[in-house]
């Protein structure tokens, strides 16, 4: 048996562990607010994870990206992440989760 882990298992980590941070000004975790884009994973477990901000000028724009790379690094399996902030498409309320709609009084 090796030590690795799939793919998608560790997708499911990774998710896990964004489900923990969450915008200042919104008190629903980032993951449900819809401003990670995309994470991907290579043959070597380097991560790298595309997001958003609520707004560029958001208070925490220096500092959530990097919480969010300190928090898929110390993943096991994980040997990297790279975290890019895009603001294409631009952040609305239309892409929170449901949950965390009905979650806000929002549904």
């Amino acid at each position: 048996m090796n030590d690795s882990i799939g793919k998608s298992q560790l997708t499911e980590e990774i998710i896990k562990e964004l489900k923990i941070l969450y915008d200042p000004e919104i008190p629903i975790n980032i993951y449900d607010l819809g401003m990670i884009y995309d994470v991907e994973i290579d043959d070597d477990n380097n991560v790298r994870i595309l997001m958003t901000l609520t707004a560029p000028n958001c208070p925490v724009a220096e500092s959530l990206p990097a919480d969010v790379k300190k928090a898929v690094e110390n993943i096991k399996g994980v040997k990297s992440c790279h975290v890019e902030v895009t603001f294409d498409p631009p952040w609305d309320q239309s892409m929170i989760s449901d949950a965390a709609l009905l979650e806000l009084g929002l549904l």
